[in-house]
């Protein structure tokens, strides 16, 4: 679809606050022109280049990830993928073909495995991996890449790594030593491999009605490069989502010079939970006295926050456990302070994950204008009594975590995304996890999560005229198979209103746990598509 033609969508459902009701909608240099009932879009069917016919489909806007690394995505999908593994045995079995099937490799990469999930109950050992090989340099993050199993080979690619903080004779890397052999194992990729990877991972997301990503890169992720190729790739011809860029570094000026938005996404102030690298007040359940690791402090965050307001551009942090959101918090009042809060508010700084929050430190996300950039599929995956956040907190400590409904109500903002390859990229998975969250006081209603990942993710890059159906704003949306629409709520008194007709509140699709997903026929981007379904 040319972006200056003039198309009429008729006969399906159109998701609009502009019209509850709507069936139709027409789209003019890339923008939604009008959006109505099908009566009515009789008036434009003579004047438009293009009539499509929708047969009953449901049209939304496109989904905003909020938190991807693209790159990393690509090569989960292109190459050796663990996440499906299901013993350490078969993980193994899987690195053993891939490295007969990549002997051209410098160095093989991989990712996804969690030990948690395995019987064995332990990530697989050096010798293990060497063997499995047969000596060649591999690396291979855990799920939340924040540790990682290598080989020997990969070792003696990386002179001094053994004297570095986070290395361990035969236990996953962290810290210091992490970060140096992922940085070696990124600059073995050839810039042809990392195309790919990232043309992969950008289709991929389109073929799910994922319109926007936000890249989060940065020194301690990946490289330079690989984050400004990305960018060069999404602003070229090629159909594809949107890319904003944030790069996580302290170097205000240097991520500006980068083409980032905001020197933001994944500053680490901790780590991870299933790493036991998360920042806690108390010490882990499961790990003697052990409280994480702590990589800025609430002062470095003051002063970094400070220094982004002052050049116009947002700040954000990756912050887990309870006591880097602290930090973070009691950082962002330093800052306040220093440049007043009216301006740190209006300049709208993240937070990454954001998941063990207080009714102390939502209140102060509120009071300091900050975007709560969360991840519910994490939920999905590690939360509940038996999940990996339970063994790691306590069941007490677990059910705290990711407290979605409290946030609203506080009236943070949400942007939702997938942190992929953390969790896999999949927006309407996303949406039912935070509906019927595993926590049931954490739930928020279909309608409200679905704005998290639409117009929530263009809120958080600070754009209030986009992620929504109405005249003037962009023609980024998706065209989608489903079934009957409905209106999904956690509290009952709201669902049954909101389902009257009189309420006028647009339906969604029914994400019950064991409903289908709705199917992507279409993705199209400022009125240009970017993905058909094939034979549709």
């Amino acid at each position: 679809m040319s972006e200056h033609r003039t198309v009429l969508l008729r006969g399906g459902e159109v998701h609009s606050p502009a019209d509850p009701f709507a069936t139709a909608m027409v789209v003019e240099r890339g923008h939604v022109a009008w959006v109505g009932s099908e009566g009515a879009a009789d008036a434009f069917a003579s004047g438009v280049d293009e009539v499509v016919d929708l047969e009953g489909a449901l049209v939304t806007p496109a989904f905003t990830d909020a938190h991807v690394h693209t790159t990393a995505t690509g090569l989960a999908l292109t190459g050796l993928d663990l996440s499906g593994a299901r013993t350490l045995a078969e993980a193994l079995d899987l690195v053993r073909a891939h490295a007969a099937a990549r002997p051209g490799d410098r160095v093989l990469l991989g990712g996804g495995w969690d030990a948690a999930r395995w019987p064995e109950r332990r990530p697989p050992s050096r010798a293990e991996l060497d063997g499995a090989t047969g000596g060649r340099p591999l690396y291979l993050p855990r799920v939340d890449v924040h540790s990682a199993v290598v080989t020997t080979a990969l070792l003696d690619l990386v002179p001094g790594v053994r004297d570095l903080a986070g290395f361990r004779a035969d236990a996953p890397l962290t810290a210091a030593a992490h970060h140096a052999v992922r940085a070696a194992a990124h600059e073995a990729i050839a810039p042809a491999q990392r195309t790919e990877a990232q043309r992969a991972a950008l289709a991929h997301a389109a073929s799910l009605g994922i319109g926007t990503v936000h890249e989060c890169g940065g020194p301690e992720i990946s490289d330079e490069a690989d984050f400004t190729a990305l960018l060069a790739l999404a602003a070229s011809d090629e159909p594809g989502p949107r890319v904003f860029g944030y790069w996580a570094d302290l170097d205000v000026e240097r991520a500006r010079e980068l083409g980032a938005v905001g020197a933001a996404g994944d500053l680490f102030v901790d780590g991870s939970l299933g790493s036991h690298t998360a920042c806690l007040h108390a010490p882990y359940a499961d790990a003697g006295e052990s409280t994480g690791s702590a990589h800025l402090t609430a002062a470095d965050v003051a002063a970094h926050v400070a220094a982004c307001t002052e050049a116009g551009l947002q700040a954000g942090f990756h912050a887990i456990g309870d006591a880097a959101l602290t930090a973070v918090v009691d950082g962002m009042r330093a800052a306040a302070e220093k440049v007043g809060p009216a301006r740190v508010r209006a300049a709208r700084h993240r937070v990454e994950h954001a998941e063990m929050l207080t009714p102390e430190t939502v209140a102060a996300f509120a009071e300091l204008g900050l975007t709560a950039s969360v991840q519910p599929a994490f939920d999905a995956a590690w939360g509940g009594d038996e999940g990996m956040y339970a063994q790691r907190l306590g069941v007490e400590r677990a059910r705290t975590l990711n407290p979605y409904a409290a946030l609203l109500r506080a009236g943070v903002p949400l942007a939702f995304g997938s942190d992929a390859p953390v969790t896999p990229l999949d927006p309407w998975g996303t949406v039912r996890a935070a509906a019927f969250h595993r926590t049931a006081e954490h739930r928020v209603s279909v309608r409200a999560a679905f704005t998290a990942h639409t117009r929530g993710g263009w809120r958080a890059v600070g754009r209030d005229d986009a992620g929504v159906l109405v005249p003037g704003a962009p023609a980024d949306y998706a065209v989608w198979r489903t079934d009957e629409l409905v209106v999904q709520a956690p509290d009952d008194r709201v669902a049954r209103w909101s389902t009257d007709p009189r309420s006028g509140t647009p339906g969604l699709p029914d994400l019950t746990p064991g409903a289908d997903l709705p199917v992507c026929l279409r993705t199209v981007v400022l009125g240009q598509t970017v993905y058909a379904r094939p034979n549709e």
